[in-house]
């Protein structure tokens, strides 16, 4: 089932969260999003945001970063503050909307590779912590959702995404211990697989090199979120396989960061060409890839992020109306 041609990875520039959702719901209306802006400080980055949703596992901000503390703090709080006032922007605004919506928190093994125990090593060195840190976030994660649902009715389906940028390093061993002298340990591939089945049917976004697009298929995501411009001819493979499975590929096709953008047939291109090579239908198109800017916004101009999205939305409009790329 199609879940939208077109939406954003998840943060935005600046600081006004009433003005990133107005921008959102304008730019994607078939698949807007709970922005994050990550420029509010403490408590509003990846890992601050969603170690807010923990249950039981409260985190506070050291010199060395977040790390797991007795009981929630200033900075636990600073988080599930910014958290409620987005929620609260997202139901003035988002009131009236109907149709699917998109959620960001950051994955399960991103956080282990970035949240230390109390006194030690980060998580990802405790294979128990790291069962604890999987349980906790995905109460939280469901408690999350079914708050959204209750504040905005008209939601007709929620689309997780777990931003997962570590993920290919907890794999490949090469996230590195709290003293930095050392490595830890590579992940059993699964473990990961296990992991994320506690999480109800995500999209799991990576925009590192060499995601592990078998890996995901097998763990049952129902999408995987990457950069066009990091896919390899080497993953065509899996990515025919991916698709071949039903899932939807979220393809980053613009910058994140301030460009001049291309034409909306240049931006259309890596999709309509990756589908050509790989032989399937072109009415299949539109409703496997969804067309995304590269990774998140924060480091753009607000003006850039709403072009970028606008651009995603319009280069997606091709797929639907052209996909055979017989226009240009």
């Amino acid at each position: 089932m199609s879940i939208g041609e077109a939406t954003g990875v998840g943060s935005h520039p600046g600081s006004d969260h009433l003005e990133a959702i107005r921008v959102v719901f304008g730019e994607v209306p078939g698949l807007p999003y709970l922005p994050e802006l990550p420029a509010r400080g403490v408590g509003a980055d990846m890992v601050g945001r969603s170690a807010g949703l923990l249950i039981d596992l409260p985190v506070e901000v050291q010199p060395s970063g977040w790390r797991l503390t007795d009981r929630p703090g200033r900075d636990h709080q600073r988080a599930v503050d910014h958290l409620r006032r987005d929620l609260d922007g997202l139901e003035e605004v988002g009131h009236e909307y109907a149709g699917p919506l998109k959620l960001q928190v950051c994955g399960p093994w991103t956080l282990a590779a970035s949240i230390e125990l109390k006194h030690g090593d980060k998580m990802l060195s405790d294979a128990g912590a790291v069962r604890d840190l999987i349980a906790s976030l995905a109460q939280g994660v469901a408690d999350h959702c079914a708050e959204v649902r209750r504040r905005l009715p008209g939601v007709t389906e929620i689309v997780l995404q777990l931003d997962e940028p570590g993920l290919p390093g907890v794999l490949a061993g090469t996230v590195p211990t709290a003293s930095g002298f050392g490595r830890l340990p590579a992940v059993e591939e699964w473990r990961v697989e296990e992991s994320l089945r506690h999480f109800e049917s995500p999209v799991v976004h990576c925009c590192a090199p060499d995601v592990p697009f078998a890996l995901l298929r097998r763990a049952g995501v129902r999408g995987v979120s990457v950069d066009a411009s990091l896919l390899r001819r080497r993953d065509e493979d899996d990515l025919g396989e991916l698709f071949e499975a039903g899932l939807t590929l979220f393809m980053g096709v613009v910058p994140g960061t301030d460009t001049r953008l291309p034409d909306i047939g240049v931006v259309a291109k890596p999709a309509l060409e990756l589908w050509r090579r790989l032989g399937f239908p072109a009415d299949r198109l539109a409703e496997q890839v969804v067309l995304t800017p590269a990774c998140g916004l924060a480091g753009a101009s607000p003006a850039y992020a709403r072009q970028a999205l606008a651009a995603c939305t319009k280069a997606a409009q091709v797929l639907r109306d052209d996909p055979a790329g017989e226009g240009g």
